[in-house]
């Protein structure tokens, strides 16, 4: 498993957030991206799809990228293979996005440090739906 942060800014970061992007976000109920991001969208979050194959997912417009997002984005957590994850966390890093969180699988060291050089909190190789359940039972 990849280096990852406290637990205790996951918490917090979890309580605050309202508006989570899902980059690689799956309209099949079968993909590990659609439960995941059911599961936050029925505990509250605000789930924004970020696909440029669907026109929406679980009742929210999707779009082709984070550029293209009109509303203020409080994580941003990452589908993608590793090989996408460097363009991600350049867009999150112009869109001053504070937290990014790659999804377990998902590990790019270099776009972490990356983000973090931007002031922005890294999470890497952990399930955000893992860590909620854990925290907030």
């Amino acid at each position: 498993m990849a280096s990852s942060p406290p637990s205790d800014r996951i918490a917090e970061l979890l309580k605050h957030a309202k508006t989570i992007a899902v980059v690689g976000l799956s309209c099949n109920p079968l993909r590990p991206s659609h439960g995941v991001s059911a599961y936050m969208q029925s505990h509250g979050y605000r789930i924004v799809p970020v696909n440029p194959k669907i026109e929406a997912c679980l009742g929210e417009n999707s779009y082709a990228s984070l550029l293209d997002v009109p509303e203020k984005i409080d994580i941003v957590n990452i589908f993608r293979r590793p090989e996408f994850v460097a363009e991600v966390v350049d867009q999150a890093i112009q869109l001053k996005v504070p937290a990014v969180w790659m999804q377990e699988g998902v590990i790019h060291e270099k776009a972490a440090e990356k983000a973090r050089q931007a002031g922005i909190f890294v999470v890497m190789d952990r399930c955000i739906l893992q860590e909620h359940r854990a925290r907030f039972r």
